[in-house]
């Protein structure tokens, strides 16, 4: 039977040893096939034909998965954050039901990650890519419609397979952007005291996680291991044009440092926690304001964009952080 669109699906299996492949515990409730990234070189040769021999060898092995823009989810978005942020796998108890996912970037000692056999592909045929882990992800959005996020996967190569059988869709509830609230304080303030009302219009979260993989040569042409470099975390926030963005395009051309909250709640956890009564999602970012674009229009209402850059700050003792709270006692 030919591939049908309909039956295509990814599927992902948490790997006890990286690069290991393991059988898939989840579906992926979003859209995206793997690429298989391979590197094929064509020989140059003199040997008196126009169209040159067909010698072409594979030096390099690689595997690429980009999960594209779909609703985020309490349940869903703890996997890029594991293989792209830092390893938690199991929820701290927030009292209740409640349980807590702190996802903390790092800044003197490198995170562990978690890494992931994927299982990709339709009806016709499943491709597997293992030792998995996310290169870059986004959470974007804005009012009346729901926040969006995707992610770059890289893995070390891909190979055709058969999907893990019998996995049930998981259960998810969707984050709404219009449930978010945005705080700005001072760093020498407490984060998230100062919520912005009537001003928040929309936002793009982006993340590189600075997970690279590297190719030494010890007999395999995939990637040995992955290595840490600089992450780049920014934030563009589209703002009503009022004294809200006045203030911060003057703390912009100041360059003083600041604090960005933002937070989405969801619905009710089944039993209140100590801190927290419903899923939430919080981002909370130290850094300063690095552009602020000239006055544009929204359905004929001034708007101006601005762009966060997160970086250290000593004072809050804060670089990036994000926090998912929801019903998961694991991620398995």
């Amino acid at each position: 039977m030919a591939g049908i669109r309909a039956f295509r699906k990814i599927q992902l299996g948490r790997e006890s040893t990286s690069g290991t492949i393991t059988t898939a515990t989840t579906i992926w409730r979003g859209v995206g096939t793997i690429e298989d990234q391979r590197e094929m070189t064509i020989v140059e040769e003199d040997t008196g034909f126009f169209s040159g021999g067909d010698r072409v060898y594979s030096a390099k092995l690689l595997g690429a998965l980009s999960m594209e823009d779909t609703p985020a989810t309490f349940e869903q978005l703890p996997y890029i954050l594991e293989a792209g942020v830092k390893s938690v796998q199991t929820g701290a108890n927030g009292g209740g039901s409640a349980k807590v996912y702190t996802y903390t970037l790092p800044t003197t000692t490198p995170n562990t990650l978690a890494t992931y056999t994927i299982e990709g592909g339709d009806n016709q045929q499943a491709e597997v890519m293992e030792y998995s882990f996310v290169e870059s992800f986004k959470l974007s959005g804005k009012p009346g419609e729901a926040l969006m996020m995707s992610a770059d996967w890289k893995g070390r190569q891909v190979a055709n397979t058969t999907y893990t059988s019998a996995l049930s869709i998981p259960s998810v509830e969707d984050i709404l952007f219009s449930k978010g609230k945005l705080y700005i304080d001072a760093v020498g303030g407490t984060i998230g005291s100062t919520q912005k009302s009537n001003t928040f219009l929309g936002m793009d979260f982006s993340v590189k996680t600075g997970v690279t993989p590297v190719f030494a040569a010890d007999g395999n042409l995939y990637f040995s291991f992955t290595k840490a470099v600089r992450p780049e975390v920014t934030m563009e926030i589209t703002f009503e044009h009022d004294s809200n963005s006045v203030t911060e395009k003057g703390y912009w051309r100041t360059q003083t440092s600041r604090l960005i909250r933002v937070q989405f709640d969801g619905n009710s956890l089944t039993t209140a926690g100590t801190n927290y009564s419903n899923k939430a999602l919080r981002i909370d970012l130290a850094g300063k304001w690095t552009k602020f674009d000239k006055i544009d229009e929204q359905d004929g209402n001034d708007i101006i964009k601005a762009t966060f850059t997160a970086k250290y700050n000593s004072t809050a003792a804060l670089f990036a952080e994000l926090v998912v709270v929801n019903e998961l006692t694991s991620l398995t």
